[in-house]
């Protein structure tokens, strides 16, 4: 599985990027690693995917944030 395993379909989970053929988006599989949890736990709880689509999520994710966007954040408390 590629990158082209990432689709988005404006009719399918409002368009968000997602596994191919699955309604898993790459912001559910991000949020997951972010919390804590391992790809195995991921693989364990989503059949569907593989270690590959999770991979090709991280790829994709990696891409969008290489755009020229200023993402503003809060400055941490003093």
């Amino acid at each position: 599985m590629t990158e082209a395993a990432i689709v988005s379909d404006p009719d399918i989970m409002m368009g968000k990027p997602l596994v191919a053929g699955t309604r898993i988006t790459v912001e559910l599989i991000l949020e997951k690693l972010a919390a804590g949890e391992s790809v195995g736990q991921i693989l364990e709880a989503h059949p569907h995917l593989s270690e590959a689509s999770i991979r090709a999520a991280l790829a994709f994710a990696a891409r969008a944030l290489r755009a020229d966007v200023v993402y503003p954040l809060h400055p941490s408390p003093t």
